[in-house]
């Protein structure tokens, strides 16, 4: 910094014309500050002077004239809502405008470099456009670095993959997409919010889209503020309800509070239409565009087609079924899932009883009032009783004509002691399918399972437990070779796996399939 500099910058009114007969509150200076300083750095208003939307200004004022003091402040919202935009504009405010400190630092952080540097090009093209904050701030591009001037502010872009956080000792750090972090820790942020110690009063922002599940980073801190309100936590969250259509303008509006301004109705429109005419598109466009948590990446079925197969199964005695059993390994779920003649789709799910509330706190599920619904069994103590699981199928194999029964041989050595103690025969035993976990098994089924869910022709009920797994339900590979993908699923897949084992040994399938006689015989 040099004092010739200093001297000639001019000096910052940041009285609001609207306010001069009242002193301006410190959110009423930022926002003065901004809309007379702060320029378009690019798009349909470039070079134009920012004029903040009231869902901004409300974000803004509830942060600096919190009466309790702010720490933290979430804002959410969908793509393309002018975002990075404030985010450039609240760390000049903080640079050289009405909140710099005296040899303060200021972060902003992102998990690409690409990602860092966004945010630092769109705050150095409002400096450069602007002949005031021009004189008040050095920009240093090859360290993505801002210098206030008039206090020694110093800004820096930092970046997850750059590992530059460690060391600094940031009064402002803001975190740009923080719903991309997986998982509710990252050691990036931790670093970041750590070193903001040496200040009494620092302030955390995060401006993002919704995270893709409820037990990712950001998803936490907004479902924490939302349950047990903190009086220093600022939240705003702009999201499309959860059961909303696709085309529904009011869901649109509801996630896009800058729609018509930054965020393009038209482009909207495309994006919806691409969707709507693309399932695999579904997910992104709710994610991004909905401000939905659901994972941008595409799962095995389409939340719209599952929903389109959601009605009731009917009866299913003495009709003809086909099964797919996959068996947990102590204290995990097992499910068995069959499909009738008719195409009704009927599920069985088991866990043990003991420790099923933490369970369903540690998978953020209902399992426990699943449990007393009905709609999921339990077995006593802590792992699960094969011998539960064989009765049933007994009860299953009288009720049904079951026709083949496929099975994961995994666990299976445990089941075939229950099994002939319920009484199975030689007859029906020879219905139980041993079906591999492979692409050389799984790419048929899932291909035929796709097309009966695309066709519309099978009926689930909406069961919550199997639709829990069908959102989970990942695959990796292509379309010649395909299977689940159990390493990569965030959360249990086991019914969609017993009915793709199900749909697999139905007659199209069934000659490829091996016996559980052979089976038995190997293990």
């Amino acid at each position: 910094m040099t004092r010739r500099s200093a001297k000639a910058a001019p000096e910052l009114d940041t009285n609001d014309k609207y306010c001069l007969k009242k002193p301006l509150t410190r959110g009423e200076k930022v926002c003065a500050f901004i809309e007379r300083y702060c320029v378009a750095p690019e798009g349909d208003h470039i070079g134009q002077p920012i004029r903040l939307e009231p869902f901004q200004r409300k974000f803004i004022l509830e942060i600096y004239d919190n009466p309790d003091g702010t720490h933290s402040a979430y804002l959410s919202i969908a793509r393309k809502n002018g975002k990075t935009a404030l985010i450039g504009s609240i760390l000049l405010a903080h640079l050289c405008g009405p909140e710099a400190v005296q040899n303060s630092q200021i972060v902003s952080g992102a998990q690409s470099k690409e990602q860092a540097a966004v945010v630092f090009e769109l705050a150095r093209k409002m400096v450069e456009m602007s002949p005031i904050l021009s004189g008040l701030v050095k920009v240093q591009p090859s360290g993505k670095r801002l210098i206030g001037l008039r206090k020694n502010v110093l800004y820096r872009a930092l970046a997850a993959e750059g590992k530059t956080a460690h060391g600094l000792s940031p009064i402002l750090a803001i975190l740009d997409e923080v719903g991309q972090v997986v998982g509710p820790v990252d050691k990036f942020v931790s670093a970041i919010t750590s070193a903001q110690g040496a200040y009494t009063n620092p302030l955390l922002i995060a401006i993002s889209t919704q995270a893709p599940t409820d037990a990712d980073l950001f998803s936490t801190w907004i479902d924490a503020q939302q349950s047990a309100p903190d009086p220093r936590v600022v939240c705003h969250v702009y999201a499309a309800p959860d059961d909303c259509a696709l085309d529904d303008p009011k869901a649109w509006a509801a996630a896009n509070p800058a729609l018509g301004v930054f965020r393009s109705l038209d482009d909207l429109k495309k994006q919806c239409k691409q969707a709507m005419d693309m399932p695999a598109n579904e997910p992104e466009f709710r994610n991004l565009i909905l401000n939905q948590r659901v994972e941008a990446v595409s799962p095995f079925v389409a939340r719209s087609v599952w929903e389109a197969n959601g009605a009731a199964p009917g009866d299913a005695t003495r009709r003809k079924v086909w099964a797919g059993l996959d068996l947990s390994s102590v204290n995990d779920l097992t499910a068995l899932v069959s499909v009738d003649d008719t195409g009704g789709v009927h599920s069985q799910f088991w866990l043990p009883e003991h420790g099923l509330r933490e369970k369903a706190r540690k998978d953020k599920v209902p399992y426990d009032l699943w449990a007393k619904a009905g709609l999921l069994n339990t077995t006593p103590g802590k792992a699960i009783e094969y011998e539960f699981v064989a009765k049933y199928l007994r009860e299953f194999f009288d009720r049904h004509d079951v026709q083949a029964l496929a099975f994961d041989r995994y666990n299976m050595k445990f089941l075939k002691p229950w099994l002939e103690k319920a009484g199975f025969t030689e007859a029906e035993l020879e219905k139980f399918v041993e079906f591999g976990q492979g692409t050389a098994s799984m790419t048929p089924a899932l291909r035929e399972l796709e097309v009966k869910l695309l066709n519309n022709s099978l009926r689930h009920g909406k069961h919550p437990v199997l639709s829990m797994c069908a959102a989970n339900a990942k695959v990796v590979g292509d379309s010649g070779a395909r299977k689940f993908d159990k390493q990569r699923a965030r959360g249990r897949i086991d019914g969609m796996v017993a009915l793709a084992m199900a749909v697999g040994v139905m007659p199209v399938l069934a000659p490829k399939a091996k016996t559980i006689k052979k089976g038995f015989a190997a293990l």
